[in-house]
């Protein structure tokens, strides 16, 4: 497993996001993932839509994945 694969799960497992992964061992990844399908949601309900995007791949192919994630809207206050 590699960041990039990650990433285009991700994107298309929700439309319109955008993410930005990294990891270099092929088992811990970091992610951070901005979408407008997390508006409303707690942390934890965000990150259950990006591990349904990657399927029985965590755990098993991807070890750990750290996330962040934001709405577009919380991802612009951070510049």
């Amino acid at each position: 497993m590699n960041a990039e694969t990650i990433r285009t799960l991700i994107e298309q497992g929700l439309p319109g996001a955008q993410a930005q992964v990294r990891g270099d061992d092929g088992v811990h990844f970091e992610a951070t993932v901005v979408a407008e399908a997390f508006r409303g949601k707690l942390p934890l309900a965000r990150h259950r839509l990006v591990y349904a995007t990657l399927g029985e791949r965590m755990g098993g192919e991807i070890h750990a994945l750290a996330l962040k994630t934001m709405t577009p809207e919380e991802a612009g206050n951070r510049k």
